[in-house]
């Protein structure tokens, strides 16, 4: 039986490395697969990992009807056994409803790979639904690592270098620590993501901020 499969995890925990990486391992045992994606880091379609592998992929903009594209590709005579969904917290509910649809009717196996909440810890419509209607969620047992080095639960967002839990849903970016690498957003904003533990997501305290303390000098004591 097919199946719709969510592996979620934070930013930088491998999951375009591993949608990456299903795709090779089910195409090595003769299986036919589509691979699909939305506002990756790359660029539009293309799926592309950290380690720098990287394979073109249909590109998912919120008018995209999964259905529509694969009964019209099997009609045509094509061969579809999977379909590996990248980014896929920006999917809308219709589309995951779609995919859904896809694996009962079809039988065709369903891929999923994104993140669960936003920079402002709510949680992608996308996702939200991925959750309700998957077979199987699996979180990556990849663990992503906040500065501290305690596990990163939450995505956070800089905008200049301050975290900011306000603005637009959808802004992508990476998490390179290297200022230069930053987005240069439409209103001259660098935009950066960074991955933080719970405790310092609520303290906004990133890891620059927490180098500027600890080189903060100490206050002098009264006399």
């Amino acid at each position: 039986m097919a199946e719709l499969i969510f592996r979620t995890g934070t930013m930088d925990a491998g999951k375009s490395t591993l949608a990456l990486q299903t795709n090779h391992n089910h195409a090595a045992r003769g299986r036919v697969g589509r691979l699909f994606t939305s506002h990756d880091r790359a660029g539009a379609a293309v799926v592309s990992s950290r380690l720098g592998l990287t394979a073109l992929a249909q590109e998912v903009e919120p008018d995209f009807d999964f259905w529509r594209y694969t009964v019209d590709a099997l009609t045509q005579g094509a061969r579809i056994d999977y379909f590996i969904c990248d980014e896929a917290q920006f999917y809308t509910a219709e589309q995951v409803d779609q995919l859904a649809k896809i694996v009962d009717e079809l039988q065709i196996d369903v891929f999923c790979f994104g993140i669960l909440t936003d920079f402002r810890t709510r949680l992608f419509p996308g996702s939200a639904r991925l959750v309700e209607l998957a077979d199987r969620t699996e979180v990556l047992q990849v663990e992503a690592l906040c500065w501290c080095g305690k596990r990163a639960t939450h995505n956070a967002r800089t905008e200049d270098g301050v975290m900011v839990t306000e603005g637009e849903v959808i802004v992508v970016g990476d998490v390179d620590t290297d200022p230069e690498a930053a987005v240069h957003a439409a209103d001259d904003v660098d935009v950066a993501y960074e991955v933080l533990c719970r405790q310092h997501h609520r303290r906004g305290m990133t890891a620059a901020r927490a180098r500027a303390v600890s080189l903060s000098p100490e206050p002098l004591p009264f006399p």
